[in-house]
Parts: structure tokens; sequence; C-alpha cells
């Protein structure tokens, strides 16, 4: 059945989506009109079904970035933070690996948020996907060496972009549980020590949440440390879980998640943070909890 055939794929489908969008909910409407665009489709004309699938949901995000880019009428704000996607330190269920397989950080999906939307669909799907450039270049309307030149310089502003962290999760977990330690014990000293000094948090509390919960761009590790010490009682509430693809925190208060924070870990110290605290987008995360 075609229906089973489109489940076969749908892992991998929302893993191109998230990417390119980096909100699991959009993700999820582009599968399904992935899904709905099959059923339109006479699939005796489909060799591939699943490179099908694929550039078609690249086209679908792409449609949505273009219409966001419209929309937009400044600059993302530097407090935005993509939805995280969060499991368990322990083994995930196997229907989820695609999503997971090869997973991006969130740092990284900041940056793609900054990549105008052809480019990043050239890139995601290329370089993430492994789609040929002949494939792409129907979707972007443009030569295949147009678009190859399109990932080309997506890759180098990715590359430029990116903070370099910590690869071992064993190291990236245990800074990540001296700066919980620092947080809880109230030591400001330990805290500054443990971030580097050049340290940048970013929170995203979205657009309704005002004053010292507000969303906000900190810099340097006394500023962050004096923030830190002001949210302890959240840190107090969180547990480690994978935040993509590294050790995060989790906070919970009073049965509900408050909080969502991802770090990048460069020389044992933090040089990055990325909270999402948008009580809307957060309610999206409460069946993990």
């Amino acid at each position: 059945m075609l229906a089973e055939r489109f489940e076969e794929h749908r892992g991998h489908l929302k893993a191109v989506a998230y990417r390119m969008l980096g909100s699991l909910a959009e993700a999820e409407d582009a599968v399904q009109e992935a899904w709905l665009r099959l059923g339109r489709t006479d699939t005796g004309d489909i060799g591939n079904l699943g490179g099908w699938l694929t550039t078609v949901t690249g086209r679908i995000c792409l449609d949505l970035l273009r219409s966001r880019a419209a929309r937009r009428e400044q600059p993302m704000d530097e407090t935005f933070v993509p939805d995280p996607v969060i499991r368990p330190l322990s083994p995930v269920d196997p229907e989820q690996e695609a999503l997971h397989t090869d997973s991006v950080g969130v740092a990284m999906l900041v940056v793609l948020e900054t990549l105008e939307p052809d480019e990043r669909l050239a890139f995601v799907l290329h370089d993430m996907f492994a789609v040929p450039f002949d494939d792409i270049a129907p979707v972007v309307e443009r030569s295949p060496a147009a678009t190859r030149q399109l990932a080309s310089r997506a890759r180098r502003r990715v590359r430029d972009a990116t903070p370099s962290s910590e690869p071992d999760p064993g190291r990236q977990k245990r800074v990540l549980e001296a700066f919980m330690a620092a947080a809880r014990g109230g030591d400001f000293e330990a805290l500054v020590a443990v971030l580097h000094p050049d340290v940048v948090l970013r929170a995203d509390a979205g657009a309704l949440v005002r004053g010292a919960a507000g969303s906000r761009t900190l810099r340097g590790a006394k500023t962050v440390a004096e923030s830190a010490l002001l949210f302890a009682r959240y840190t107090a509430a969180a547990r480690t879980v994978l935040v993509n693809d590294a050790p995060g925190l989790l906070s919970v208060v009073d049965g509900r998640v408050h909080s969502v924070m991802s770090v990048t870990v460069t020389d044992d110290r933090i040089t990055g943070m990325y909270i999402l605290s948008d009580p809307d987008r957060l309610e999206r995360v409460e069946a993990l909890t």
C-alpha cells in the first residue's frame, strides 16, 4: 500500500524538514503536505519514491521559508532559539532514530536561520542528505552549477559562524554538571570559572514574556554568571537530557516544562548557551517530561 511505503520514509522526511525549518510543528506540517501531494500524483511515474519525497518536502519547506522571509520586516531577532529535539540519555525509540541520526545541534540551527531560503535548501539537501545538485536545481529554479554555488556559499557561512564544540559527550556532560553544581550552590566564582570569558547566552522567551525572564542576549562570563544565579531555582529543578546532539538541561517546575537549555563547550568551558523558555512552544515538549 502507498501509505505503508510513505511511512517507511516519514522519519527521514521529518529530519529533512526539521533541518530546513528549525520548527518541529512546521516540520510535521511539511511532511503531511508531502503525503497529500503524493496522493495527488501518479506514482507510476515515480522511479525513486524516497528521492521524490525528499525533493518534494524540500520544495514545501522552501516555500515556507520564502513566505517567512517575505513577512519578516526586520532581520531575525538575535534571541531566537529553534525548537529543540529532546531525548532521554538512555537509548531512544528506534522509530525516532531517523530524526536524530547525525543530529544537528541547536547552535548550527541558529546559523542555518541566517541563510537565504535557497541557500539553506541547497546546503541541507546536498551536504546533509547527499541529494545530487541535478535534483535540487529544479526546486530552486537554477542550473546545477548555480545550485552548487548556493551550497558552497552556504557552507562557508555555516563553517565561519558555527561555534566549535567539544565532540566528547562525556566531557560536555561533566562541564554541564559543574555549571549546575555552581548555580545550585550559589557559587559565583565557580560559575565564572566554568564559563568562557566571551560566553554568549541567547534566551528565547517568546513575544509575550517581559522583564527579567524575557528574551535576551547576554555576553561575558560575569554577566552570564549573574543571570545564572538569578535563575538558580530553575537550574535546581533541571535534569540532564540530550538536546539535539549533546547533553543539555530540561527544567520542570510544578509539573510544567519551564525551559530547555543546550550549550556549546570548548576546552572544558561553556562558550554558548541556548535557552528556550517560550511557554507556547514548550507545550510541544510536555509529553517528554
